[in-house]
């Protein structure tokens, strides 16, 4: 069994062991709390019980969601790192508003079991913060929630709000400027159980570059991929599709995804550096994909969520992003999908939607 402790403050009130397990069976048998409470309840049994390994289920977003064993030892690893960074103990009181199905989730209770923080559960929603009377030291959150969030952010000042699952647009970044609270964009996988890298948003201390957390050591391969060196938290180096920019032993830049690059007339466009682009322009979801061109090899395409929306509403939008885009960033295609597939997470299952529309067209 792993060594670990086995109290937790939830809510405000500290548990012992078999107290704990006391609250979490009394709500679990229940069956009339909502689902995302009764996670966390399961969660923690999960957590105590003896098994040295928790199940959990990648998002899917960047290819096709597995089950991964992730060992207890590297979770508490990687809390004991995020705690030392920002400096989390028994006085700070953390938000859990993410679903604790995923990775980021648990790892917020981990962190209040293995630092003896105050965990504070709200049900997750598009700004978590609306509703809350405690002050609030340390929170995790989507870009989604961060875009919902803003208003109440700057009320609260929160010391340290950690953004995951997700880039942080050129725009909202740029909104997050005037905020009193310290946004901080996290990179990460659940294979490292969590970021293993942190840039500040806004602030002082704003910055490009990503800084590795104690412990992580990087390289990159013959593609110019992030290679992983994390011993507590991985046993042998992970390499990743990131393409990334290496600054000095503990820096780097993150420019886009491998296995998204667009290979259009020789030159390679990066999706997620034209969507940063195109961001503020337009209202609702969107992604840029590659798609097979005949005379180009591949084209981009902008793959737009309508909803209700007439397409007619975007006729003039060719003709916007061409003031923001270069000759080879420019949309070769629209596509107009009425409702984009989510993952559990929130996240577009670009790949889904992207391999459904070319069987259905």
């Amino acid at each position: 069994m792993v060594n670990k402790s086995s109290s937790l403050t939830l809510n405000s009130i500290h548990y012992q062991r078999d107290e704990l397990v006391g609250l979490c069976m009394a709500q679990v048998v229940r069956g009339d709390i909502p689902e995302w409470d009764e996670s966390i309840y399961r969660f923690i049994l999960e957590w105590l019980s003896a098994d040295d390994f928790v199940v959990v289920q990648t998002s899917g977003s960047t290819g096709i969601p597995k089950i991964i064993y992730q060992p207890k030892v590297q979770m508490i690893h990687s809390a004991r790192m995020t705690a030392d960074y920002f400096g989390l103990d028994t006085q700070t009181n953390a938000l859990l508003c993410l679903p604790v199905s995923y990775i980021a989730g648990k790892m917020m209770v981990v962190r209040a079991f293995v630092t003896g923080m105050n965990l504070i559960t709200v049900e997750p929603s598009s700004n978590p913060f609306g509703e809350l009377t405690e002050k609030i030291h340390f929170a995790a959150i989507t870009p989604f929630q961060l875009v919902h969030s803003r208003g109440t952010l700057d009320e609260m000042k929160i010391d340290s709000v950690i953004v995951g699952g997700g880039v942080i647009p050129y725009d909202l970044e740029m909104n997050c400027q005037r905020l009193s609270s310290n946004i901080f964009s996290t990179y990460g996988m659940t294979e490292t159980s969590s970021h293993v890298a942190i840039r500040s948003v806004n602030g002082a201390q704003r910055s490009p570059f990503y800084e590795v957390l104690k412990g992580v050591s990087i390289s990159v391969d013959e593609r110019n991929c992030l290679v992983i060196n994390a011993p507590g938290l991985t046993p042998e180096p992970l390499i990743t599709n990131d393409v990334v920019l290496i600054i000095d032993s503990s820096h780097f830049e993150w420019i886009g995804r491998f296995d998204n690059v667009i290979n259009t007339g020789g030159v390679k466009v990066f999706p997620e550096q034209v969507e940063n682009k195109i961001f503020p322009l337009i209202p609702g979801r969107f992604f840029i994909a590659g798609l097979t061109d005949p005379v180009l090899g591949e084209k981009v395409t902008l793959f737009l969520e309508i909803g209700n929306k007439d397409p007619e509403q975007f006729k003039d939008l060719e003709s916007i992003l061409k003031n923001v885009l270069t000759k080879f960033e420019m949309p070769r295609q629209i596509i107009f999908i009425p409702v984009f597939a989510l993952s559990d997470a929130g996240k577009i299952l670009k790949k889904l939607i992207v391999s459904t529309f070319l069987k259905l067209r």
